[in-house]
């Protein structure tokens, strides 16, 4: 018998204002895999984010999480599960990179008031993982867009999820700051077969680093597969639509994405 998936969403649809903005949408995750989730604007992936993490409820449809409900868990108990990297983290007052890792450590501290050597560690820990333990003290508004990410990564990390949701992980940073999150995600998964979900509007991201791809197009399930499955010129065309070239790269092998500019003279 197959193990259960980590994740497994069932005929979820979801709305708002008698629209949907997911319908019947159905996919499962296994333990220690990269799972990419792409698809155009409003295509449902934040609303799938929000789904995930019981924002919202399915209003159809079920999601499980190593077999059990997710309606069954409380906001807690998720959150000693499931870690989430939003693209965009907005804070109500000053944080030091430590004051934020610790943040990750209040799903565990039920009954606590203040954190203890155990979450302190959890926490030093999670940041030399992220790559921002040297950065401790630092003000986050005093950071980098890279470094900034990494210690949001690094609250996540603390809270010792089975599963990682990242929402647009390296949106806004340079090209050595999205192979360092890059890497640093590869390794994680290798090392600690931690689970990942990843939302990206970058095809060649989601392509590279995911074992799995899901499309979405209009909140519906327009295919699920290899990158090789998914990334197909014809495909992206109908779903995005504007023509695409689809090549190799030459150093994975994998599919490129290299949208088809109009000329000087079709722009006019």
């Amino acid at each position: 018998m197959s193990p259960e998936p980590l994740l497994a969403v069932r005929g979820v649809d979801f709305g708002y204002g008698g629209a949907f903005r997911l319908e019947d949408v159905s996919f499962e995750v296994e333990r220690a895999e990269v799972f990419a989730v792409i698809g155009p604007n409003s295509s449902g992936k934040t609303t799938l984010i929000r789904l995930l993490t019981k924002v919202h409820e399915p209003q159809r449809g079920e999601i499980r999480l190593g077999g059990i409900a997710l309606g069954r868990l409380s906001r807690r108990a998720l959150a000693r599960q499931v870690a989430v990297v939003p693209q965009e983290l907005t804070l109500a007052f000053p944080l030091t990179v430590e004051e934020l890792a610790l943040m990750g450590r209040h799903p565990h501290a039920e009954g606590r008031f203040f954190e203890g050597p155990e979450d302190l560690a959890r926490a030093w820990e999670a940041m030399a993982l992220a790559g921002v333990l040297d950065l401790g003290q630092q003000p986050l508004d005093t950071l980098s867009g890279g470094e900034r990410q990494r210690a949001v990564l690094a609250r996540a990390l603390a809270q010792e999820p089975r599963l990682l949701l990242l929402d647009e992980p390296t949106s806004h940073l340079d090209l050595r700051h999205q192979r360092e999150i890059v890497g640093l995600l590869r390794r994680l998964n290798r090392e600690r077969a931690l689970t990942v979900v990843l939302v990206s509007h970058d095809l060649n991201l989601a392509g590279e680093v995911a074992d799995r791809l899901l499309l979405l197009a209009g909140g519906r399930v327009v295919r699920i597969g290899s990158s090789d499955e998914v990334l197909e010129e014809g495909l992206l065309e109908e779903v995005y639509g504007c023509p695409v070239r689809v090549e190799k790269s030459p150093a994975s092998g994998r599919p490129v994405v290299m949208i088809r500019w109009p000329d000087a003279d079709e722009g006019r």
